[in-house]
């Protein structure tokens, strides 16, 4: 949200789901932390069009672990929607975001304009429409989850992206690769997309960890983010045909320059070598599985 506000990208709808934070952060964290949250939000973008355009939208996406995500509303603005958009997260996170939806007309209004055949069903703890679905779950569960989204429309001969961005990360390394063997093997076409920690071992990595730990904050799968190899792997063992993983150093270098000379110029930062260090400790993942030759 404060990222938002500053100008670093545009999205009119996060407003809607997180209020502004009174207090401002340390300049190192921001400008660091904000170009950071800048190239995740534009490198998952990437993939994610060039799947949208690849399929022209005849396809779903699944957000797992979307939290306060607005991409929903974000790709309906831009004529860019899948068939069928479907979000998963905690029970408790979904019950927020359904109450911020249904009392916030900028938000109802794309999901009932998007909307065809029976009356929208709506409950604390999910929402379906016909081309928008929100549902409570563990995604640790993953039988659970297929019967959820099931219930929900979900087409597994479409083709299928799936997109977890700081989510795998907290589970067990065990749990992730139950969920990425559940995606891989349900949907004959799809492509997954993986935001998170890499280079976990050393020292800034640590530091890192630590930090995270006395806000009482486990990162119970970080030994799958000791390095890209083991990222990519992690892919290719669960069921993937192929898989890519680069640093967010690297994704920060492919950006259109002119836009990342314009967020340079938004606030100072002289801390050039702290901001490297925490963008070559993020990285983006993505696997696919083709069956159709896409």
């Amino acid at each position: 949200r404060f990222a938002v506000s500053v100008g670093y990208w545009k999205d009119p709808y996060i407003q809607y789901f997180v209020r502004q934070a009174k207090e401002r952060k340390a300049p190192e964290i921001n400008r660091g932390k904000l170009a950071c949250y800048y190239a995740r939000v534009h490198g998952v973008s990437y993939l994610l069009k060039a799947f949208l355009k690849k399929t022209e939208c005849n396809c779903q996406i699944v957000n797992l672990g979307a939290g306060m995500d607005t991409l929903f509303w974000r790709l309906k603005d831009e004529n860019l929607l899948p068939k069928k958009y479907f979000e998963v997260d905690f029970p408790m996170i979904v019950a927020r975001k359904i109450h911020n939806i249904k009392s916030k007309p900028p938000l109802s209004k794309p999901i009932m304009e998007s909307h065809s055949g029976e009356s929208l069903l709506i409950d604390s703890h999910s929402l379906d429409s016909s081309r928008y679905s929100i549902i409570g779950g563990d995604l640790r569960f993953s039988s659970d989850l297929e019967e959820k989204l099931k219930k929900h429309n979900l087409d597994i001969q479409l083709p299928t992206l799936l997109i977890t961005e700081c989510v795998l990360v907290y589970m067990t390394p065990q749990q992730s690769a139950n969920l990425l063997k559940w995606a891989a093997s349900t949907f004959p076409v799809a492509m997954f997309i993986n935001y998170e920690q890499v280079n976990m071992t050393d020292r800034f990595g640590q530091i890192m960890i630590e930090n995270l730990q006395r806000r009482q904050c486990n990162l119970a799968g970080v030994e799958v983010c000791k390095s890209l190899d083991s990222q990519r792997e992690r892919l290719l063992l669960n069921g993937w045909e192929t898989a890519h993983a680069i640093d967010m150093m690297k994704v920060y270098s492919f950006l259109p320059q002119a836009d990342v000379k314009r967020i340079e110029g938004l606030e100072f930062l002289d801390e050039k070598e702290l901001f490297e260090q925490l963008m070559q400790h993020y990285c983006i993942c993505w696997a696919s599985k083709d069956s159709s030759n896409l």
